[in-house]
This record gives C-alpha cells, sequence and structure tokens, in this order.
C-alpha cells in the first residue's frame, strides 16, 4: 500500500500487485476476486438473424471468448436473444450471454430475464442527450435522480429475482446531459455517472456488478478507471472491473492504443475481464485480450524500490489528470517539445544509407537527396559501429562514449555515458551527452551533481520483469530530488513475436507516457520484430498516447447488430483516401448510439443514421444529413477540404 490516501487506486505504483475485487457469478462463470482474467467479444451481426448471430457466437467462443455479449436495440432482439441462447444450448455451448442496452428499459428488462448479463450505459439508459446545457441546484438534482432511481429500479429487481449479473459500463462519449451539466467533459463525470447507478443497486442489496469506464482516449480511459476505484475505496466498494479501450480502430494502431489503455491498468494491477474492440471480426479480438492478460498470469510482486525510498514517492504523482514532467530543454529534446525517438542499431557490423529506410529516411542515390516520412527518428544509437557517410540534417548519432572520441568533431554526433561515467569523465560533448541511469544508480548526491550540467539528457533503463513500476520509481525519484534533466524511457524486449512485442511495448512505455514521463523513447529488441515494425510501434505508442502525432487518427467503432453500414470496407475506404492528413481525427461509428457522443474529440464524423444513409460531422455538430452511402466517402473528403484541413497526397 502507498501512503497517499487521497490518491490511493491501486495496491502499489512500484510492484506488481492484483487488486482483489468483489466476486460476481455470470451464469456459470466467476468474474473477479482472484479468478483469471476472464476474456470476451461482442458479436456484429443483426441480433434478429438467430442463425448468423449463434455462428458468430460460435466463432467466438472457440476463440476464447468467455463472454459473448449480443446487442439489443429494442425489445425484439431482447426477446430474440431467447432464441440464441436455446440454439446455443442445443449446440453444446453454454457460455454466457450479456445483452447489450442503451435507451430501451423495457429491452433491458425482458433481457435480464433470459441471459445470464445486461450491460446498461448510465448515459442513455433513463436520460436523453441533446447537448444541452442545464443549472442544477441540489434540491433539482436530487429531484433528476430520483425520477432515474425510479426509471432503473425495475431492472435491479428483475436481476435480483433472476440471479443476472449487469454491467454498469459508462462511455466518455455518452455522458447525459446531466452529468455533462454538473461535472463537466471529465473522469469525474463519468465516474459518478456510474456510481449513482451503483447506490441504487446497493440500495436494493444487489451486488453482482461489474463496472466499466471506457472511452476512445486511452488518457481519458485510464483516469477514470483509476479514479473510479479510488472513489470505490472512499465507498467501501471492490465491483470488478471491465477494462477496454473503445473505438480503438483497426490494424497496428487498433491494437497499439487498446494495449496502452488495458496494459496499463492492467500493470496497476487492476481488471477482471477485458475487452479490445477491433473494427474487425470479433473473433480477431480475443487473441489480442489473451496475450494482454497472460501477461499477469504468473506475474509476482517484485518489490523494485526499498519501503523507506517508495513511501514518500506518491506525494509527487498524480494520477487523475496529465501533467507533463517538467524538464528543461536541451537542444531539441524536453520541455514542450515532442518526445523524440531513437533507433538502436548497435548490432550492425556496418552501418550504411539504407541502414536507415526502417526508420523513416529514404535515400535517392540519383540525386544524392534524403527523403523523410513523417515517422522519422530523430537519433540512432550505433554503440561501437562508426557511420561513414553524411547523416540527413536531422539526425543525429550516439555512440558508446570511446568511440564517441573517434568522431567528437563530427557535427550531431554525441556520447552515451553510464552515470558515474558522466561524473568522472574529463572529455564530454559541449551541447548534448547521454546519460544512462537507472533506479540504483539515482542517489540524492547523484542527481544532485548531475542536475548542474545543462547539456546532459538522461535514459531511464531497467531490467526488471516488473519494468512499468521500476521506470514509474525513476521518474518519481527525478520528481523528489527536483532534477528537470530531459530523460527518455528505454526498453528491452528478447524473444517476442510481433504481437506481443506490439502489446509489452505500448503497454510498458505507452503507460509512462499518459503519466506525463518521458521526454523521448529508446526501444531495443532481440529476436523479436523487423525494423520496420519497431519504428512504426514507437510512433504508433506516441499515437496513441498523443504525444507525438505523425499520421491520421481513426476512431472506428468495432460493428456490432445496430451497425448500418459494413464498418471494415467503409473504413478501408476512407483510410485509402484520407491516411496522409497528420493529425487530422477522424471518427466512422456504424450508428447513432456510436455516433456524435462516442466520437468525443474527432474532427471528423461518419455516422450511420438510417440503411444506405450516412450524417456527416464536423466535431459534435450535424453538417450534412441523409447523404448516400455511395456518396459519403467523397463528401467527406468535400467536407474536410471546406474546412481547410486537407492536403493533397505528396508524390513519391
Amino acid at each position: 500500500m502507498y501512503s497517499n490516501e487521497n490518491n490511493k487506486f491501486c495496491n502499489s505504483l512500484f510492484s506488481y500487485s492484483r487488486f482483489i475485487s468483489r466476486e460476481v457469478k455470470i451464469g456459470d462463470l466467476y468474474l473477479g476476486n482472484s479468478h483469471p482474467i476472464r476474456l470476451q467479444s461482442m458479436t456484429t451481426t443483426d441480433t434478429m438473424d438467430t442463425i448468423k448471430t449463434v455462428e458468430q457466437s460460435i466463432r467466438m467462443i472457440e476463440a476464447g471468448s468467455e463472454i459473448v455479449r449480443i446487442t439489443a436495440p429494442s425489445i425484439n432482439e431482447a426477446k430474440n436473444l431467447e432464441l440464441i441462447k436455446n440454439e446455443l444450448r442445443k449446440r453444446g455451448y453454454n457460455t454466457p450471454i450479456c445483452a447489450d442496452i442503451h435507451f430501451t428499459p423495457n429491452a433491458a428488462e425482458f433481457a435480464a430475464r433470459v441471459v445470464e448479463k445486461v450491460r446498461v450505459n448510465p448515459g442513455n439508459y433513463a436520460d436523453k442527450k441533446k447537448f444541452e446545457q442545464h443549472d442544477y441546484s441540489d434540491s433539482s438534482y436530487e429531484a433528476e435522480l430520483e425520477r432515474i432511481r425510479k426509471k432503473f429500479t425495475p431492472l435491479v429487481a428483475i436481476c435480483k429475482e433472476y440471479g443476472t449479473a449487469m454491467r454498469i459500463g459508462t462511455n466518455h462519449g455518452s455522458l447525459s446531459d446531466r452529468i455533462l451539466s454538473r461535472y463537466g467533459d471529465t473522469p469525474l463525470g463519468m465516474v459518478e455517472s456510474a456510481l449513482e447507478f451503483v447506490r441504487i443497486c446497493e440500495e436494493n442489496n444487489f451486488h453482482a456488478i461489474v463496472l466499466s469506464m471506457k472511452a476512445s482516449n486511452p488518457q481519458v480511459m485510464v483516469q477514470a478507471y483509476r479514479l473510479l476505484v479510488n472513489k470505490m475505496l472512499a465507498e467501501g466498494m471492490n465491483y470488478p472491473l471491465h477494462l477496454g479501450v473503445t473505438e480503438a480502430g483497426d490494424g497496428e494502431d487498433g491494437r497499439i492504443k487498446s494495449a496502452v489503455g488495458i496494459g496499463t491498468l492492467l500493470e496497476d494491477g487492476l481488471g477482471d475481464t477485458i475487452r479490445v474492440s477491433l473494427t474487425e471480426e470479433p473473433e480477431f479480438e480475443i487473441p489480442v485480450a489473451r496475450i494482454l492478460a497472460e501477461r499477469y498470469s504468473k506475474r509476482i510482486s517484485v518489490k523494485n524500490i526499498d519501503d523507506e525510498i517508495s513511501s514518500p514517492l506518491s506525494s509527487f504523482y498524480s494520477p487523475f489528470t496529465y501533467e507533463r514532467r517538467n524538464t528543461r530543454e536541451v537542444i531539441s529534446i524536453g520541455k514542450s517539445q515532442v518526445p523524440r525517438v531513437i533507433a538502436d542499431l548497435s548490432d550492425k557490423n556496418e552501418i550504411t544509407q539504407a541502414s536507415l529506410f526502417a526508420y523513416g529516411y529514404h535515400y535517392a542515390v540519383q540525386t544524392d537527396k534524403w527523403n523523410l516520412s513523417d515517422q522519422a527518428v530523430d537519433f540512432i544509437y550505433t554503440g561501437n559501429t562508426s557511420v561513414d557517410f553524411e547523416i540527413p540534417g536531422t539526425l543525429g548519432v550516439i555512440y558508446n562514449t570511446e568511440k564517441w572520441k573517434q568522431h567528437s568533431l563530427k557535427e550531431r554526433t554525441y556520447p552515451l555515458f553510464c552515470a558515474e561515467e558522466f561524473i568522472r569523465a574529463t572529455e564530454t560533448h559541449p551541447h548534448l551527452n547521454f546519460v544512462a541511469v537507472d533506479v540504483a544508480s539515482l542517489n540524492e548526491n547523484f542527481v544532485q551533481s548531475i542536475s548542474k550540467f545543462k547539456n546532459v539528457v538522461l535514459i531511464a533503463d531497467t531490467l526488471c520483469e516488473n519494468a512499468f513500476q521500476d521506470l514509474r520509481s525513476l521518474f518519481l525519484l527525478l520528481k523528489k530530488y527536483n532534477c528537470d534533466l530531459p530523460t527518455f524511457i528505454k526498453r528491452n524486449f528478447v524473444n517476442l513475436n510481433d504481437q506481443q512485442f506490439q502489446l509489452f511495448a505500448a503497454t510498458d512505455v505507452g503507460g509512462l507516457l499518459l503519466d506525463g514521463f518521458g521526454d523521448g523513447v529508446w526501444m531495443k529488441q532481440k529476436n523479436c520484430v523487423s525494423s520496420q515494425l519497431l519504428n512504426s510501434t514507437t510512433f504508433g505508442i506516441l499515437q496513441g498516447t498523443r504525444t507525438r502525432i505523425s499520421k491520421t487518427e481513426y476512431i472506428s467503432c468495432p460493428s456490432c447488430g445496430r451497425t448500418l453500414f459494413d464498418l471494415q470496407e467503409t473504413t478501408a475506404k476512407i483510410r485509402k483516401v484520407t491516411d496522409h492528413l497528420k493529425g487530422v481525427k477522424i471518427g466512422i461509428m456504424g450508428c447513432i448510439v456510436n455516433g456524435p457522443g462516442e466520437m468525443a474529440d474527432a474532427d471528423y464524423g461518419y455516422v450511420g443514421t438510417g440503411p444506405g444513409k450516412i450524417t456527416l460531422y464536423k466535431g459534435k455538430e450535424v453538417v450534412k444529413k441523409n447523404v448516400a452511402s455511395e456518396e459519403a466517402v467523397q463528401e467527406l473528403i468535400n467536407l474536410i477540404r471546406e474546412n481547410g484541413d486537407w492536403v493533397e497526397r505528396a508524390e513519391n
């Protein structure tokens, strides 16, 4: 346990320890407490198509989904859940079903009698969203809560009678006007939205509850879950958590973004079931969720730092708000600069112009010129291997100290020292020196000595299995000792496949970036991935944490039975014509439920509003309604162009 009780949200900031939640029974499945982290997904078929939904559910179950969620947007779909359940049972599948409900209490009340779990969204179960601001007095707000109590209590009574579990699932983008008026568009608003419903459940002595705090922005999502646990602890609650980043997208981006959010919380010991929301077939979500969950199945609590050192550190930590660590600027590193990237080429015996291709630098022999991509690294570390050609003007080379002395007269060539080695060094670079440190080296005397130098950037390194906690403690030690030297996050990975590497890197590095730590990233790998995948993963993590934008961002829902068009096909079409619009955020939503609210902070929105009909948004404002789907992608381009965010694609 750590000392700052006001900010408490997990067992320990400095060693892995799973937070023990209340046990909840869902059919024959037990969730929470010390049970394994459960995996789940959601069907994308029309719920009224019994056989298609059953067959997709079976594919999900056989992939490892332990709970199958199915949308029930109206009473008709809720009734059809009984047929789906019966057909699954007839085929020998007893996996519990969760009915996904948004606006329709009557559908929830029917579903609660026939399936093992219902999910309700407090933002739209008893409230309406019109993006209107209301000024509530305490008495008028209490009157609103009484209205909600009357509307929600019948469902609670049915769940209690039938032994049905309930997920109270808050979504950042669908907070009600009432919550937004009272708490603003904040993690606190998300938490209070859920706890209002939890308190009603507890008034009725109903405790088979699972909670979620989903957002498309991993930073908001992580802050909301942490704050939820903090508030639960204050009220004597410990309900299990369903983790997920909603509207994560597809492919590499969707996986990285999901891992940044889900993985960060798993490192904190939080989470009892996870769903990775990809714009892909639902069975493809399960292997990703499994890799994330299995990393913690045998994780033991290793004390990375002594209690006497760690105890005061929590006062320097802000888990519920983003605050980038305050650092000085050394050349172009630190302070308000975007995080810089170091590529590790130290395993190469020879480095040529072609060696830089994977890291965003393309050398044209005919013109003797370099072309840079938006994912070009800022430095290469070559260890003891010389670079004997003219490097691009935006690139720096880092050598081990003795090798650097052979190249010290070259421009943009810098040394890497070990901690005490730098203090003793007689020859250093006048403008930029990299110094590798770990927790063990950060005693107060060393930090005071090195902080006097204006030309030092630290490399925070660790070899601990609990690397996330180890590096967190390192950054907090720097804050404790008032050290404002810019600091890179360095992570080392060995013998991982492509997906493991992407997910583990996104967790370990992404979580620290979400906490405001890190002025740069250096990832070293052995027997893991290609150089191209390593580089795209690094920039993907920076994009997913919104600390350095290098490409278009797509906030794309994973599809469900409410979806009014083919999300995968449409997302691919939109991506094909817009993926060069660096920094533009485009929301692609299958229905109005996942519409303007769920897009949250997208710049532009493409939302299904009827069969073959699309509504286009600028931010949260409707711009064009009922656009024919065959014309909608072009109309989206026109909208982006009209608002000055369109640029023509550069010729290769």
